[in-house]
């Protein structure tokens, strides 16, 4: 199995393709086939694509404690250092936009480009009683959930219970990030969300607004957009990254 060791940590990981590297991280409750119909046309078009899965999420096991978007954010930052040791290109869907956007204001040196798909920063941004956050709450999407996680998890399918517990605590309390800090973020920047996500347009334009470098996309959809519509997504998705290489190169001549 692809586990690397991360500060005493089992981290299972995938790469694919050659070429310039791109993070896909993943949102709760998922890990790297999440991403499976963005992974191969960022292969095809060039990318070395890197799917690493977060502690307690699919083959990775859990460690002590709470999940915190912090800590998720630190973890990381070390699988970044230790895998790929220099800048990268991060895509985030779900909470794997509040870890890329972390990582970002904790650690700009590791980020190169980055994309954030169907987020809020602060409950301010969330859209009130989604269908998503009522859905969470029921005995069919623990079901369903299982399903992505029992055949996969070292830690056994009894402990999907502890997993579930963790995650609904962490997406009640955060994340509740001032949108003011991200104006320190330099990395060309890609907002991305369906016109019936979790988040709010408005929250997305002050975003993209606050932070110096950024667009923003609107695609008809929900929260699944990248598995609802990867015909549209995908093209989006290598345009930005195309379009916004010139100008980081630009800035960062001697690296790929």
């Amino acid at each position: 199995m692809p586990y690397t060791m991360i500060n005493e940590r089992q981290i299972w990981h995938e790469v694919v393709g050659t070429g310039a590297p791109v993070v896909l991280l993943h949102g709760a409750f998922g890990g790297a086939a999440s991403f499976v119909a963005q992974t191969p046309a960022l292969a095809a078009a060039g990318f070395q694509v890197y799917l690493p899965e977060r502690s307690g999420h699919a083959h990775s096991p859990d460690i002590p404690g709470p999940f915190t978007y912090s800590g998720m954010a630190d973890e990381t930052i070390a699988y970044l250092d230790l895998t790929l040791g220099r800048r990268a290109d991060l895509i985030g869907w779900s909470d794997g936009a509040v870890v890329a956007l972390l990582v970002a204001l904790k650690r700009p040196d590791l980020v190169r480009r980055m994309i954030l798909i169907g987020q809020y920063y602060n409950s301010a941004g969330k859209v009130a009683a989604s269908e998503l956050d009522e859905w969470l709450k029921t005995p069919e999407a623990a079901a369903m959930l299982r399903q992505g996680y029992d055949p996969f998890t070292p830690d056994g399918p009894e402990h999907f219970p502890i997993i579930l517990e963790k995650t609904l605590q962490m997406i009640a309390t955060e994340p509740e990030l001032d949108l003011a800090a991200l104006s320190a973020i330099s990395a060309p920047t890609l907002v991305l969300q369906g016109d019936r996500d979790i988040v709010t347009v408005q929250h997305s334009c002050d975003v993209v607004a606050t932070i110096p470098a950024a667009r923003l996309a609107i695609l008809p959809g929900t929260h699944a957009l990248p598995i609802e519509l990867p015909e549209v997504v995908n093209p989006l998705l290598l345009s930005f990254l195309s379009a916004s290489a010139a100008m980081n190169e630009n800035r960062f001549p001697n690296e790929g």
